[in-house]
């Protein structure tokens, strides 16, 4: 009997949604933790669904299509890491992730230097930057503090952040004023017209 129950959740796991596989898209066996909207040209699953989007409605976040992003496909991503120091203890620490143009590209988004990106935490904090100043700056989708998974009711899963102490402009300002673009518990990106 136990030997059926496995077997009956083991197939349920595996088995694709039916709203996905009534779409032709394929479901990772892995909860996304990144959502990409806007300007995309690959989605991996269907548009809003307010019973199963309820942050995102919460946030006034809706889209008719969409590419969800989760561990395994970050991780497969080549890695950037950096010291900086940060706001909360002032302290340096080391941040490691994916260039945030890297993990928009598995959505194969259509971007110029002008495009917005609308990123948005789990509080609801959504700060806003362009393309180039992602670009200029390397910002980063960080998941792991100093060698540690980012955690959520911490700063992340996922961390969109910079190098803020390399950029003499930026390392002038007083260390909590350096990240207001920097929304930690990211969840959401919405690649927006430039």
């Amino acid at each position: 009997m136990k030997r059926r129950a496995f077997l009956c959740t083991a197939g349920a796991v595996a088995a694709p949604s039916a709203s996905a596989s009534s779409q032709g898209l394929t479901k990772s066996a892995s909860p996304p933790l990144l959502t990409i909207t806007g300007a995309i040209a690959k989605t991996n699953r269907g548009p809003f669904d307010p019973a199963r989007d309820i942050l995102m409605g919460k946030h006034g976040v809706k889209f008719d299509k969409a590419f969800s992003v989760d561990y395994p496909m970050l991780a497969r991503l080549p890695s950037t890491r950096f010291d900086v120091t940060l706001e909360y203890d002032r302290k340096r620490h080391e941040l490691r992730g994916p260039l945030l143009t890297d993990v928009l590209a598995l959505a194969r988004s259509s971007t110029t230097d002008a495009t917005v990106l609308h990123m948005r935490a789990v509080d609801g904090y959504a700060p806003h930057i362009s393309v180039a100043e992602a670009r200029r700056h390397r910002y980063i989708v960080a998941t792991l503090l100093d060698g540690e998974p980012l955690a959520l009711g911490g700063l992340g899963p996922l961390w969109a952040i910079y190098e803020a102490d390399r950029f003499p402009e930026i390392a002038a300002k007083p260390v909590d004023q350096r990240f207001a673009t920097c929304p930690w518990a990211m969840y959401h990106i919405d690649v927006g017209d430039g």
